[in-house]
């Protein structure tokens, strides 16, 4: 049996133990051991163990990963969410949808802090669905916008999986983080425009609130002015050149931190609550991290990818089929896998494909961050699509008098705006690219 067949065999082997609800991280390193004893034997694989778990977690862009969480969590349990809510809500609540549209930007403001899609969307929803209900919102546009703004956690940076896209495929995480920006706003964009078209196709369902007189409206403003000067001296210093970005991670942890407690907030509790979040988050990452260096050292053992890449490459499709196929591949696996798993598992099979075919002119250090803002938005619609949709069942746990089928159909108008911004940043990679040019050289 050649090399490559046990690659594919492997692969398949991989999807089962994950079908039988095997944790991602040990269905990948399983997987990964078996294949690398059925190609180089035990001793090679041993030897192999003797340095991955240093090999990978030595890296220092890693480090990053659990600053931001901290850092996430830190803003939730300081009470944060609540500010940018109430700032968002006192511009736009008096609109027709006013209310959903203001959770949809505080989701985005969340996000640049938190960079985690489901706990942007458990933090955001636990603050804002008692206001979506005293508003008498529709059930479905209520939990549904909240499921959607959920997902601007991992496209507006700082992102926990543009991180780890950065390190498998050889890219600058701040160039990474630039070019997250512009596509993250249009998301957040796409998602109020989509709210103001169903109020209005279907009146009654997203009612306008009491206008605020301007001196809440700036009194609101002055209460979450801290935390918008934390995203722009953490975004900011990143783009600047200033801090890399665990420095920016490690200071706005530390200016989270503060702003928490001297809102008063933050107890101590709260505090220990956070770390152990953040730890048992990272500890889960870290795992997955390591099962899949091993899958991946196996598939490239194999030349399971690189035979799948001349295939391709030498089938005479155009690179736009291609790359419609790899969407779609993403968009099925959506909805059975969580999106940090689908990129480890996906990218070391499909970057090679995509680095080896011309779209429009691109280099490829631009390709590489071009399709890495690509896969993350087609990542981001699995978090609210059947039958797994991780967001959806984030806000359902909170909002349990709302069927899941409505949540689910509240979530599709949402989808359609997804599936657009996902074509304009395919048939226009300025869109991603135009920052990094201007601000990277």
């Amino acid at each position: 049996m050649s090399s490559v067949t046990i690659g594919f065999l492997v692969g398949g082997f991989t999807l089962l133990l994950l079908a039988l609800r095997i944790h991602i991280g040990m269905a990948m390193l399983v997987g990964g051991s078996v294949g690398y004893i059925a190609v180089s034997g035990w001793d090679p694989l041993m030897s192999y163990f003797k340095h991955l778990a240093y090999g990978r977690f030595s890296i220092y862009d890693l480090s990053v990963v659990p600053l931001f969480l901290l850092m996430g969590n830190i803003a939730s349990y300081g009470g944060l969410s609540r500010r940018l809510f109430e700032a968002t809500n006192a511009f736009m609540g008096h609109y027709r949808g006013g209310v959903a549209m203001s959770a949809i930007g505080a989701c985005a403001g969340f996000g640049a802090i938190c960079g985690s899609s489901l706990a942007t969307a458990a933090t955001m929803g636990r603050v804002v669905l008692p206001e979506l209900r005293r508003n008498q919102y529709a059930p479905s546009l209520a939990t549904g916008a909240l499921a959607a703004g959920g997902t601007l956690g991992i496209l507006i940076p700082p992102s926990v999986v543009l991180v780890i896209y950065a390190i498998l495929a050889e890219q600058n995480v701040a160039a990474m983080f630039m070019a997250a920006l512009v596509p993250g706003l249009i998301a957040m964009l796409g998602y109020m425009l989509v709210v103001a078209i169903f109020v209005r196709i279907v009146p009654g369902s997203g009612p306008a609130s009491e206008r605020m007189p301007w001196r809440q409206r700036l009194a609101a403003l002055a209460r979450v002015w801290p935390t918008v000067a934390v995203f722009v001296v953490v975004i900011g210093g990143i783009y600047g050149g200033i801090f890399t970005p665990t420095e920016a991670a490690a200071v706005g942890t530390i200016a989270t931190t503060v702003l928490a407690i001297l809102s008063r907030e933050l107890d101590v509790k709260g505090f220990m609550a956070a770390v152990f979040g953040a730890a048992e988050a990272s500890a889960m990452i870290f795992l997955i991290l390591l099962g899949a260096d091993v899958l991946n050292a196996f598939l490239a053992l194999s030349q399971m990818p690189q035979t799948l890449a001349q295939w391709v490459l030498g089938s005479g499709l155009s690179p736009a089929l291609v790359l419609i196929g790899i969407l779609v591949t993403y968009l099925v696996l959506g909805c059975i896998m969580d999106s940090l798993s689908m990129i480890l598992l996906t990218i070391p099979i499909f970057l090679p494909i995509v680095m080896g075919l011309d779209f429009w002119g691109l280099n490829p250090t631009d390709k590489a961050i071009w399709f890495g803002i690509l896969a993350l938005m087609v990542v981001e619609i699995g978090l609210i699509t059947p039958p797994v949709g991780m967001n959806v069942f984030v806000i359902n746990s909170l909002a349990r008098d709302v069927p899941m089928k409505d949540t689910f159909r509240g979530v599709l108008p949402f989808l359609a705006s997804d599936l657009l911004r996902i074509a304009l940043l395919a048939l226009f990679p300025t869109l991603s690219l135009g920052l990094v040019h201007l601000l990277g050289g």
